[in-house]
């Protein structure tokens, strides 16, 4: 295996085990919340939204920062920070007594975190023209994976172990997959040349790249995304509970549901971004977001948990083409020497969709059930289709930027 490789086998556990252990505590958090002495369904399902989106609202406002880090000192050394930091940070989440203490340490999280950025932008640049597309594909597999199958990990430990235990074993598995990410990650990167280089402030690295309205145009189908999909989670929990009853393995189903569409995006991302390479990004981008349009809505009419499961399974297949011929997209776009930078914007709008997406899923909960919002994440990566066919396929080059090489 050539060095590329290897690095990509390397940053995808990386990538697993970051969003899963962001991702783990979502299954069983409205009911860790009732044991924590929360008892009235609207208090619970807004504060699940709260300390689920807490993580994002300091990574939104942080990853540009460390985008330009890690252009100046190299993408590794931001992997490493990030990792270990956020082992730190997991565990102490374990001797959290009340909400806000979960909440203020997911505030501390986002604000450390940028693992997964910082391993896009370094396969980008150390992965050969002609597989980009299978690589970032592959790479999201893992972020996408870890994103999904961690509330099914965090809902068999809660049944296991029980709910305090988990931040203890997540806390082990990213310190593990950071040691890991030390000793075998290699990147071709010259601090020196990129320290000579003028230092360039977060407003102004916007600024730079404001001019590429491609690139402003995945920035905002990256926030659509995320905003659809995360809309309808703090309440998955609940609507499990409704179709399933209140028996045995409740914990387990409403993880089960959750992580579905890990399976089949794992399957999916690498092939559709294998074709990507063949077909062009911007045509499987609008493939998948009306693919994932479309199996929304199903589940707003679904009887029982196996129906929720075998739509959610299908809408997998779709999400598993999003967000890597968008990566792959924004590399197209993006000046060389600004790779980090660039992809930091887009973590940044990635973490707004996924606060906005719960916090407004939450406290939308007392006018809309989760059956509507369903149709409203449908309607939503609807319209995003039709914004990407506009921008990307219609639109001319923009002339006066010369895209990366």
């Amino acid at each position: 295996m050539i060095n590329w490789k290897v690095n990509l086998a390397v940053l995808w556990i990386g990538q697993f085990f970051v969003m899963a252990g962001m991702t783990m505590i979502m299954p069983f958090l409205p009911l860790y919340l009732k044991e924590l002495g929360l008892q009235d369904a609207q208090e619970i399902a807004t504060w699940t939204g709260i300390i689920f989106a807490g993580n994002f609202v300091t990574s939104f406002l942080f990853q540009p920062f460390w985008g330009g880090m890690a252009d100046r000192y190299g993408r590794k050394v931001m992997l490493l920070r990030s990792g270990f930091g956020m082992a730190i940070v997991m565990t102490t989440m374990g001797f959290a007594h009340a909400p806000w203490v979960l909440l203020v340490l997911r505030l501390v999280n986002g604000t450390i975190s940028g693992y997964a950025p910082a391993a896009v932008a370094l396969m980008s640049t150390n992965t050969p023209r002609d597989r980009i597309g299978f690589a970032m594909g592959t790479l999201q597999s893992g972020a996408v994976a870890g994103t999904i199958l961690g509330p099914l990990i965090g809902g068999l430990l809660a049944e296991l172990i029980g709910f305090r235990y988990i931040f203890y074993v997540t806390g082990a598995m990213l310190f593990i997959a950071t040691v890991v990410t030390m000793l075998l990650v290699k990147e071709k990167f010259n601090v020196e040349e990129a320290k000579k280089q003028p230092k360039v402030s977060v407003m102004q690295g916007y600024r730079d790249l404001r001019p590429i309205r491609q690139l402003i145009a995945l920035y905002s189908i990256t926030f659509v995304i995320q905003f659809s999909i995360q809309s309808s989670m703090p309440l998955m929990a609940l609507f499990v509970e409704e179709l399933h009853g209140t028996g045995e393995l409740l914990a387990f189903y409403a993880g089960l549901v959750g992580s579905i569409t890990g399976f089949s995006n794992m399957a999916a991302a690498p092939l559709l971004g294998k074709l990507s390479d063949r077909i062009g990004p911007q045509r499987i981008l609008i493939f998948s977001l009306a693919g994932a349009a479309i199996f929304f809505i199903p589940q707003a009419f679904v009887q029982n948990v196996w129906q929720l499961m075998a739509a959610r399974f299908c809408l997998g297949i779709f999400i598993g083409g999003l967000l890597p011929t968008v990566n792959s997209l924004i590399r197209t776009y993006t000046p060389v020497g600004m790779e980090s930078r660039s992809y930091s914007f887009n973590t940044s709008a990635l973490s707004l969709g996924n606060m906005l997406g719960p916090v407004t899923g939450g406290m939308l909960s007392g006018i809309l059930n989760i059956r509507q919002l369903f149709l409203f994440a449908a309607f939503m990566l609807a319209v995003n289709a039709v914004w990407s066919y506009r921008t990307l396929m219609k639109a001319p080059a923009n002339p006066s930027i010369k895209p990366g090489e």
